[in-house]
């Protein structure tokens, strides 16, 4: 039998036992927690010891919507234009050309993390930096994205495409011709064509895993695992037989907008769970979009666009009787659903569908997810909870951000906008919050960031000068958001038997950083170091 002694200031998310100085490790989970004296005597002498002395060691934490192989591509398949709220079109060129003069065998190019501001780009902006090949930018909110002239003849974007789609999704310039620029579905169906071979598929994700526990994360949900490369839960799979793949991923399938036969696709998708699902990577339910961004005019809003009078966004799912056939149909298998829900719209049309799936199914525990809620009325907030639907909300989008911010004013009003993100409301109703980083879409994964913008409602001045506060009285307290990012999460997977915190037989996931992150001042916490991760008592990551 395998032992490992941990010592350190146990923070355990354990209501019983909160704190500790000691855990004892057998094959992979909890055999004791408690103090330093007992662990020891209970030890074996062969134990191995870990000793991170004055260091405080958390429950591994759990990332609840992320995407793992857009993650590994943008971090060594493509030109990453992701520098923190970098919006320079200057800057994206000079990214661009780099990585194509360092990869010019590649026969297809990507950029992500473009940042759009005022001035408008078009395909001919990326045909002066790359002409002879496919090369497509892909916008930070990762749902729209610039082709250039190689990469439009490549995904067949002409004029009958431009006809199809609508200029709202496919833009096009005065001859009515498609400029480059595609947003929502149609760009979406074009990612996962994007050649790419198995192999680096893999070592995707295997530089997504290795990204994840540098940061502190021993478990994650990819969500619409194969949203980008459709064979990205084989891949998974692959890496769990070769014994390559240590970091637990929790995942929701895609299912098309408006599936023709929803109960055939929550089939095809348990048939999938059961040919693919191991230890580490795990089906556990389906992904869904409802709308698309704010800041693209495509979030399904309650209201108008102040800058576009009669239009409210995009209703990509908006089939009532057949998102609810779905959400029984999972039920039924043991799935959840997981949308993206970014517009008040949005959520509201989920919320009547789950309201009378309920009914169909009497089940009030389906652990149905609804991602990003960037806006949501108090009426939505409280059906959240009455339904035990999970708000996966993002602390690292609540501040407010120049240029974004006014983007959102001038899309949505001053009153919205300062409305943002209403994370405390959904504490307050008694819903199972989690957070989430959507990561890469946003360009960040960091826990002690979100830690202090959950609570300042603002980023540090190290990160962003100004006051860039916003809706403070949405600010929670450190437990909340630790539980958000342990607990909650496990719930979420309902995995909170095996993880989450760190109690007797559950698995030994561990997170150690330098810094109290209940009771140190909250600027130490933004500049807090990550010590070590664990998974199953080992360190898979040591700084």
């Amino acid at each position: 039998m395998q032992q490992t002694l941990i010592l350190g200031n146990i923070i355990t998310m354990d209501e019983k036992r909160p704190a500790a100085k000691a855990a004892l490790v057998k094959d992979g989970v909890f055999a004791y927690i408690g103090s330093a004296v007992e662990a020891k005597r209970l030890a074996g002498a062969d134990a191995k010891v870990l000793d991170y002395g004055e260091n405080f060691i958390y429950p591994g934490f759990l990332e609840s919507h992320c995407h793992g192989h857009f993650a590994g591509d943008s971090a060594v398949g493509q030109a990453n234009l992701s520098q923190f709220f970098v919006t320079d079109y200057k800057k994206y060129r000079e990214v661009i050309k780099e990585f194509i003069e360092k990869n010019p065998e590649m026969e297809f190019y990507k950029a992500a993390g473009w940042i759009e501001n005022d001035e408008y780009v078009s395909k001919t902006y990326l045909d002066e930096i790359c002409s002879d090949k496919p090369l497509i930018m892909q916008t930070g909110g990762g749902h729209s994205g610039l082709f250039n002239t190689r990469a439009m003849e490549w995904a067949g974007v002409d004029r009958e495409f431009a006809e199809k789609f609508g200029p709202e999704l496919v833009h096009v310039d005065e001859k009515g011709e498609p400029d480059g620029y595609i947003c929502e579905h149609p760009f979406l169906e074009i990612l996962p064509k994007i050649p790419t071979s198995f192999e680096d598929a893999k070592n995707y994700l295997l530089a997504w895993q290795d990204m994840a526990f540098k940061n502190g994360f021993t478990a994650v949900s990819d969500a619409g695992a194969e949203a980008i490369y459709p064979q990205s839960p084989e891949a998974y799979n692959e890496l769990e037989q070769e014994g390559k793949l240590k970091l637990r991923t929790y995942a929701y399938l895609m299912v098309p907008d408006h599936p023709e036969d929803p109960k055939a696709e929550i089939a095809r998708i348990a048939e999938k769970r059961a040919k693919l699902s191991s230890e580490h990577f795990y089906v556990v339910g389906v992904k869904a979009f409802l709308d698309g961004v704010t800041e693209a005019h495509t979030a399904w809003q309650n209201q108008d666009y102040l800058d576009q009078p009669g239009y409210h966004g995009i209703e990509r799912f908006n089939d009532h009787d057949k998102m609810v056939e779905l959400i029984t149909a999972a039920d039924a298998e043991g799935l959840s659903v997981h949308v993206h829900s970014e517009g008040g719209g949005a959520t509201h049309f989920m919320l009547d569908c789950i309201e009378d799936a309920e009914k169909i199914t009497n089940d009030l525990d389906q652990r149905n997810v609804l991602a990003h809620l960037h806006f949501v009325t108090d009426e939505d907030i409280k059906r959240m909870a009455e339904t035990g639907s999970i708000p996966a909300v993002p602390p690292l989008w609540c501040a407010k951000v120049p240029n974004g911010y006014e983007q959102e004013v001038a899309y949505v009003g001053k009153e919205l906008a300062d409305e943002a993100y209403p994370i405390k409301s959904f504490y307050d109703a008694g819903a199972n919050v989690v957070f989430h980083s959507d990561y890469p879409v946003s360009p960040m994964m960091d826990i002690r960031l979100s830690i202090y913008t959950a609570e300042k409602r603002g980023f540090p001045e190290s990160v962003m000068r100004g006051d860039t506060r916003r809706n403070i009285k949405e600010s929670i307290n450190r437990e909340q958001s630790l539980r958000a990012m342990t607990i909650n999460v496990a719930r979420q997977w309902r995995q909170e038997n095996r993880m989450g915190s760190i109690e007797f037989g559950k698995l030994a996931n561990m997170t150690v950083f330098d810094c109290d992150f209940l009771h140190d001042d909250i600027e130490k916490v933004a500049q807090a170091n990550i010590i070590a991760t664990l998974v199953d008592g080992e360190e898979v990551y040591k700084a």
